[in-house]
């Protein structure tokens, strides 16, 4: 990517991000982590698309402007609401490990133990690919305009180039050494001199316009098959760890689509992304339980509402922790986890008064035989989503991800390789009893990614959503639900508010904001809380008696556009 420190007239032409208001509109609505993903979105509802054609401009738009939180070597996930039909599908989009492959990504083919900081950001982290191949299958379902035309906004951004905004400057910042010792990160986002972009500054990146043009013409399979993959390989089989991906197992890949897990919260039914993007489960179990506790009756900004949140949440990881896998592999109990029954029973174990001493998981009913030793991932953290309304009604939730930001610290083509094989258990569990979220050949592994649409009483989407910041995605989603359906804020006050959550394992308040001061009263209660970064990107959208109101999370770089 070229950086480039253009006269103040262009400059002024390409405005900076800064966090933006919410926005209204009458017909349909775009909201994404980036103005330029939004219009482009919005651009393509004017021509005549759908809400399917406007996810897949915008998430491409995305690959350019956002290149360390998603693009197209990442994964992806999606719901989709045909409004005439009336039927939601799950698109499961989710990067899958390679046919050849060790029990855990720290076991190395030789049977010695790598190190996770090495392995984490290497070839081996590469899982393949599904983003563009979920494109590709909501287009080929659900779009109208023509694939070319959808991938002309992201050339442009490549091509043209724009400003750089806030988060990807603060990102880029965090990582600048890492990512100095990467000569092709290096090039892509750090200026001459290897240091971060100055303010004005304003990114190229010819090689992922050259690369967009190739998707353009070729469609998905220039990934599965065609000259994108090629490159992908090459940059993946790389030392110190290369990667164990071949061209059989990208043109192996398929989109998979699955029910999506829904409930009734609220007196709303509530959708999201099942198992291997677990965290709709996440979702769900946390406001049905914190929906039980009582949490509607409690002040929102009160450290009792904030008890009761952070006990549910606690309740929820404990199970995903534990239950959740690819059900194409283990036998997961994602019905039996939104259970009414089973989680009158979870919300039963909490006091009013005093935090759990331990979330242990529950035994859910509908088991089917799965195993339940415990095993957390190496760790998750960048994603980002896009919701979208179209004048028909149609609808679509969509969350990508690199999974930690930049991904394996890899670029082919223009674009950052994702590190998905990070979301494995870091321990395999025993042969009597293996790990649900083991590694194994051609498996997805569990993700947090949670898009999600509420429905309201006609029946129709109410509330687009979704996130990222990895586990935090389920927190943010979740919270946000509970401040629309609880307490009737809007999509603006949803996204603004102070963060809270236990998803990561450690309980947390965003560290800045008024949350830091139910510190004392929560650790009164008992709770083990410290403050915390907690950058979600979540996307919001709300159909109301007025039209639609989008917000974008002022943590990131985000906007909502709509006519």
């Amino acid at each position: 990517m070229r950086i480039l420190l253009l006269a103040a007239v262009l400059v002024a032409a390409l405005p900076a991000v800064a966090a933006e208001p919410p926005a209204r509109a009458t017909r349909q609505m775009v909201v994404a982590a980036h103005p330029l993903a939004a219009e482009a979105g919005l651009t393509m509802l004017r021509h005549g698309g759908t809400a399917a054609d406007a996810a897949v401009a915008a998430q491409m738009v995305l690959s350019v402007v956002e290149p360390h939180a998603s693009g197209l070597g990442g994964g992806a996930v999606a719901l989709h609401w045909d409004a005439a039909g009336r039927r939601l599908t799950h698109l499961d989009g989710i990067a899958a490990a390679p046919a050849r492959v060790t029990d855990t990504l720290v076991r190395d083919l030789d049977g010695g133990t790598l190190g996770v900081a090495t392995v984490a950001r290497s070839g081996r982290a590469v899982a393949v690919p599904g983003a563009v191949a979920l494109a590709g299958e909501l287009h080929a379902r659900h779009g109208r305009l023509p694939w070319a035309e959808l991938m002309e906004p992201a050339i442009a951004a490549a091509t043209q180039g724009f400003p750089v905004p806030p988060y990807l400057r603060e990102v880029v910042r965090q990582r600048a050494a890492a990512l100095r010792q990467r000569p092709a990160l290096r090039a892509l986002v750090l200026d001459d001199a290897g240091e971060p972009p100055p303010a004005g500054a304003v990114l190229r990146n010819p090689a992922q316009a050259e690369a967009l043009r190739l998707l353009a013409r070729l469609g998905p399979a220039a990934i599965h098959g065609g000259p994108l993959g090629a490159a992908l390989l090459e940059s993946a089989v790389v030392p110190p760890v290369p990667s164990l991906m071949t061209a059989e197992d990208l043109l192996a890949y398929r989109v998979r689509e699955r029910d999506p897990v829904c409930a009734t919260a609220f007196a709303r039914r509530i959708c999201s992304s099942s198992p291997p993007a677990s965290g709709g489960v996440g979702v769900l179990q946390t406001v049905i339980v914190a929906e039980r506790l009582g949490i509607a009756r409690e002040a929102p900004e009160s450290a009792a509402a904030a008890h009761l949140f952070l006990e549910a949440s606690r309740l929820a990881t404990a199970d995903r922790r534990r239950w959740l896998g690819d059900p194409d592999f283990v036998a997961v109990p994602a019905e039996g986890l939104v259970d009414a029954g089973y989680l009158a029973d979870r919300a039963a174990l909490v006091a009013p008064d005093r935090s759990l001493a331990r979330a242990a998981p529950g035994d859910p009913p509908r088991r089917r035989g799965a195993l339940p030793p415990e095993a957390a991932p190496l760790q998750e953290a960048a994603t980002t989503h896009l919701s979208v309304i179209d004048s028909a009604g149609n609808a679509v939730a969509m969350t990508t991800t690199n999974n930690l930001n930049f991904g394996a610290d890899l670029v082919a083509a223009g674009f950052v390789l994702n590190n998905g094989m990070t979301n494995f258990a870091t321990a395999p569990g025993t042969p009597e009893a293996p790990a649900q979220n083991r590694m194994q050949g051609g498996k997805r592994p569990a993700t947090t990614m949670a898009p999600a649409i509420v429905f309201g009483p006609d029946g129709a989407p109410e509330i687009v959503l979704g996130a990222g910041g990895g586990a935090r995605i389920i927190d943010a989603v979740a919270m946000a639900v509970i401040e629309m359906l609880a307490w009737n804020r809007s999509p603006g006050e949803a996204v603004a508010r102070p963060r809270i959550g236990a998803q990561t394992g450690t309980q947390e308040v965003e560290e800045g904001t008024p949350a830091v001061a139910l510190v004392p009263a929560l650790q009164a209660l008992g709770h083990e809380v410290r403050p915390a970064t907690m950058n979600t990107g979540l996307q919001v959208l709300r159909r109301d008696a007025r039209g639609l109101e989008g917000a974008a999370d002022p943590r990131r770089d985000g906007a909502a556009r709509g006519d």
